[in-house]
Formats: C-alpha cells, sequence, structure tokens
C-alpha cells in the first residue's frame, strides 16, 4: 500500500467531515463528489493575505525590502490565530520571489526570506487552516518574458519550485501549491500564450511530483491564462489537466465582476442587467469546464477593483448585492472562494472588520440566499408633501419577519405595507422622520428576513445640491458644493464642441474615485489630476447624477494647468 496516499485519503476524509459540520461550510459534497473537490470544499471560505510576502520595494533593488514594504504591518502568529477565528478555513499567501533569490546558474533563494514564509506557513497549519503558496508578482516581472528570454525564464521558474517543493516536500497535504499568479505572455497572440502556460503548468507538476516527501500527491493548483474565466483560457486548462492525467489537480480563477460595474464608469452604477449577466457567465464557464468533470475550482482571488480607488465603489449596497449573488451562486456551484485583501478589508491592526456589513454577508452567503433590496438608499425630499414611497425587496425565497429603527419597531400595515415583493413605506411614518429634522440621513431602516442577512436601508432628507464657481488647477481643483443630503452617483464629461472628454473617451461617464470624488465631510467634488491629463484646453460640460435622480450641469474652462469652473 502507498502510505502516503493512504494518508491523503485520511486527510481528504477530515476534510470532508469538517466541511459538513462547520457552519461557515457549504453543503454537503455529493456521493459522486472526488476527494479533491471535498478537500477544495473543505476550504470554503477562504482569504487571502495580500500585499504581504507578494510586497516588493523597487527602491530596493538588492531585496526589494520585506513582507511590510507596502504598509501592511509584521505577521505575528496571533494574527494568524486571529484570520482562523473569523471563520476562514484556508489562507492564500501570495510571494513574490524575484529579488529575494541570487542570479543564474542556481538562483538560491535568500535562506532568511525562505525561513520567514515557512514560519508563517508553519503557523497557518498549526491553526488547521488549508495554506496556498505560489510565485506571484514574477508573472509580470519576468517571467512574462519567456516568448524572448525562454531558456533563461524556464530555469529560474525551475529553480524557484525545486527549491520550494524540496523546503515543503515534508509538510501536510494541507499546504497546497500553486505554479504561477495571473500569467501572461508579451508580444504573442493568445495561442501562443496559451502555449506557454501549457509548459509552464506541465513543467510544474513534473517538477513537484518528482521532488519526494508529500510531493507526489500534494495538490497542485493551475491558473487559465490572466486567471480568467473566458471559456477559450478555461478549456485550455482543461486540456492541460486532461494530459495530465493526476487526480490531485485543481482549477484556479480570480474575479473581480464586471469591469464596468467593478469601478463605476459607463454609467454602470447598479448590479444589474449586464453586471448579473457576467457572474452568470462566469460560473457557468468554470462550472461546465472543470466541475462538472470532477476538477475542483478556486476562485484564488474576488472582489470589486473599485475597492482600492475610493470609499463607495461601487456604491456600497450595489456593492453588497453583487458579493451576496456571487458568494451564493458560487458556493451552489462547489466553487470555493478566497477573498482578496490587502489590508483593506480586514484591519490588521486593529484587528476588525472595516465593513462589518460586508464580512457578515459573507458569512451567511455560504448558506443561503439573503434578501436584498433595489437599492439601499430612499430619498424623502423637502418642501414637497411625504409621499408612499415603494422600494422593491429581492427576498430570494426568505419571508420579510420586521423592519426596525433603532429600538421601534415598525407596525405593519400602519408604518409599512409589504405586498409580494413591493415594500411600501407609508407617508405619515416618512413624515414623522423629516419632522424638524435637518438635511441628511434622518432613519437607518433595519429590515429583517427568517433567514439569511439583514438588509439596511439610509432614509435621507434631501434637496437638490448647489454647486457653486471655482478656480485651481489641474493638480488641485474641487467644486464647493452643498450635497443638501443628497448622494452622488456618477459624473458626464463632454466638450461643449461636441466629443467626450477625459479618459475613457469612448464614454462620456467618467470613472468614480480616479476622475473625481465627492467629500461629504469637506462639501467638496475633487476632479483629478488623471482627469485633467486627458482634457483638451477650452469648454466642458459636466454633468452630475445624483442617487435621487437630480442632475447638475456645471462648466469647466481649462487653459494649461489653469482650471475655471462655473455653476449653471
Amino acid at each position: 500500500m502507498n502510505t502516503k496516499r493512504s494518508y491523503l485519503s485520511v486527510v481528504m476524509a477530515v476534510s470532508l467531515l469538517l466541511a459538513l459540520f462547520s457552519p461557515l461550510s457549504p453543503a454537503a459534497a455529493s456521493e459522486k463528489e472526488t476527494p479533491m473537490q471535498s478537500y477544495v470544499s473543505a476550504m470554503q471560505p477562504g482569504w487571502n493575505l495580500g500585499n504581504t510576502f507578494d510586497a516588493f520595494n523597487p527602491n530596493d533593488p538588492t531585496t526589494e525590502g520585506d513582507e511590510t514594504a507596502w504598509g501592511n504591518p509584521r505577521v505575528t502568529k496571533e494574527f494568524i490565530k486571529e484570520i482562523k477565528k473569523q471563520g476562514f478555513k484556508s489562507i492564500r499567501i501570495p510571494i513574490t520571489w524575484d529579488k529575494r533569490m541570487g542570479g543564474a546558474p542556481d538562483y538560491t533563494i535568500n535562506p532568511d526570506w525562505m525561513n520567514r514564509v515557512q514560519e508563517v506557513v508553519d503557523w497557518s497549519l498549526k491553526e488547521g487552516l488549508y495554506v496556498m503558496i505560489n510565485v506571484h508578482h514574477d508573472a509580470w516581472k519576468w517571467l512574462r518574458t519567456m516568448p524572448a528570454n525562454h531558456d533563461e525564464v524556464m530555469a529560474r521558474y525551475t529553480a524557484i519550485w525545486t527549491q520550494i517543493a524540496d523546503r515543503f516536500k515534508n509538510h501536510s497535504n494541507k499546504l497546497m501549491f500553486e505554479s504561477i499568479n495571473e500569467p501572461e505572455f508579451l508580444d504573442v497572440d493568445t495561442t501562443k500564450q496559451l502555449e506557454y502556460l501549457d509548459e509552464i503548468n506541465t513543467t510544474f507538476v513534473h517538477l513537484v511530483r518528482q521532488s519526494g516527501g508529500n510531493n507526489d500527491v500534494r495538490p497542485l493548483v493551475l491558473p487559465t491564462l490572466y486567471c480568467n474565466a473566458e471559456k477559450l483560457r478555461v478549456d485550455s486548462l482543461v486540456n492541460t489537466i486532461a494530459k495530465l492525467n493526476d487526480p490531485n489537480l485543481i482549477a484556479t480563477v480570480h474575479y473581480y465582476g464586471l469591469w464596468h460595474f467593478g469601478v463605476n464608469i459607463a454609467n454602470y452604477t447598479k448590479f444589474e442587467g449586464d453586471a448579473i449577466k457576467d457572474v452568470d457567465t462566469t460560473i457557468s464557464n468554470v462550472y461546465d469546464a472543470f466541475v462538472s468533470k470532477g476538477i475542483p475550482v478556486i476562485v484564488g482571488e474576488y472582489g470589486l477593483l473599485g475597492w482600492d480607488a475610493a470609499d463607495g465603489v461601487p456604491q456600497h449596497g450595489e456593492m453588497l448585492k453583487f458579493i451576496e449573488y456571487f458568494t451564493s451562486k458560487s458556493v451552489e456551484n462547489k466553487i470555493t472562494l478566497m477573498l482578496w485583501d490587502n489590508g483593506g478589508r480586514f484591519d490588521r491592526r486593529a484587528l476588525q472588520w472595516r465593513d462589518p456589513e460586508l464580512y457578515n454577508l459573507i458569512k451567511v452567503s455560504l448558506k443561503g440566499r439573503s434578501s436584498t433590496g433595489e437599492s439601499d438608499l430612499i430619498f424623502v425630499r423637502k418642501d414637497a408633501a411625504a409621499q408612499d414611497t415603494v422600494v422593491h425587496v429581492n427576498l430570494n425565497g426568505n419571508v420579510l419577519t420586521s423592519i426596525k429603527n433603532g429600538d421601534y419597531e415598525l407596525i405593519r400595515g400602519t408604518d409599512y405595507v409589504l405586498n409580494g415583493e413591493d415594500l411600501t413605506l407609508k407617508a405619515d411614518y416618512l413624515a414623522k422622520l423629516t419632522d424638524s429634522a435637518e438635511l441628511g440621513e434622518v432613519a437607518l431602516l433595519t429590515t429583517r428576513f427568517n433567514k439569511g442577512a439583514d438588509w439596511t436601508f439610509h432614509v435621507l432628507y434631501n434637496d437638490t445640491p448647489v454647486l457653486q464657481n471655482a478656480e485651481g488647477t489641474t493638480g488641485s481643483f474641487a467644486i464647493p458644493t452643498s450635497f443638501n443630503g443628497d448622494r452622488l452617483a456618477t459624473m458626464e464629461a463632454v466638450y461643449a464642441t461636441g466629443g467626450n472628454a477625459g479618459p475613457h473617451n469612448w464614454t462620456s461617464f467618467k470613472e468614480f474615485g480616479r476622475n473625481y470624488l465627492p467629500s461629504y465631510a469637506s462639501n467638496e467634488i475633487k476632479l483629478t489630476q488623471g482627469f485633467f491629463n486627458e482634457v483638451n484646453d477650452g469648454v466642458v460640460i459636466l454633468k452630475f447624477h445624483f442617487w435621487s435622480g437630480a442632475i447638475i450641469e456645471y462648466k469647466i474652462t481649462k487653459n494649461g494647468t489653469s482650471i475655471t469652473g462655473t455653476a449653471s
């Protein structure tokens, strides 16, 4: 009997039991589930130790600095315990090796760096976490030059994995290796890129399998090109995996939502239509190509690209709708998710979630669907008679049980009515909220259901926003703005003479955060240097679209680096 394979079978069995009884695990696996699918299911949910061992300091050409190079604190044993305490079952540790290794022909990895990586891996395994390590930003720093430097790249790549495989060969099989992060190859077409990736993945699997210890059965994770779920790319990886004929392989992709929605550009302000379709297509491609054929899948990174641009990108309620839908649909299709966290989601110093509502929704969505509102914003206009306000609620099979405003529980039939999935807040109740109130948020209504997460409605007492004249430069320009309880949704920019102005001139709707950014604390809307860098001299007409439905026009005149703003 092969004792290593027997050991792995025991690990798989224990993994399945953990998955069945853990409150954060997906539904029980079917009887037809492969051992490796059970292994991957037991990893749900997962978390990324992002911007840490993958970080580097370009101003330090010798070592590129340590794990704190991009601002995150040094990882401690206590921190790893905290990640386990938060309910995560697996941790992905992205690692950039580039300048942490010597030159040809040996490419020897700095022993201090390798020791530090092992220390954190060992802490994680001791906490019972599944652990994934990889070759990360090396993908774009040097591996992508493979078409022009094939032999050099392959020598360096195999040297890295030879050393990693040897160092960890006797570690538990709860440690897995990922061949490369988001692979790409320069100056060749897609067909050729897929051929290079096949060579990388095939070399990786053969190398690890021949390296001794537990590596002959260690779970290995193989990415698609760019870690993208487009059909051509997943089909290519299916062919690679079929050729390798190895039962302990896992496919991986990354998902950051439909780009337009994720960064709020081109008027994709809501999670609807194309944004929902993109989730469905991604999950369908991955399920059909891999899961349905017995090949397990890990979404090694997921989130939204706008998270790093500014707060409120995408708008908070729309972001929550995306997370709820993507998480629950992934679990339904036996796909394990690993949240990308570069320090922006879980505060590594305060050891608390920056957005507890997001964290709770992730946890709950692993168990099934939650109910969501069509929006989380309800506007009550000043100087207008209060009216019944109807908000659509996506019940998703759940039942509304109560609505509370602080300690007060709204009275069904008096304060609100639910007709199917249409929630009507009665005019008399809204009038009470706004009586003698100042403009702005006047209530947080917490809707509760028999299952799933709560949904919060922000009731905003609003009037038409007012923008004022302003002067400044391309490096420093802000429009004084009285938001009057409203919230900015998007901004258009067109030249007075015709044509779209600013970056991404295929659309008049500019990118939130990177081109413009409201500040409700300082009562202004900032236009960024990045926006003006791609604006010609002359007059530009801006249209600010607010969530209440208000649209305010504003004119700016650019003359070199000088900017003049004129309110309509």
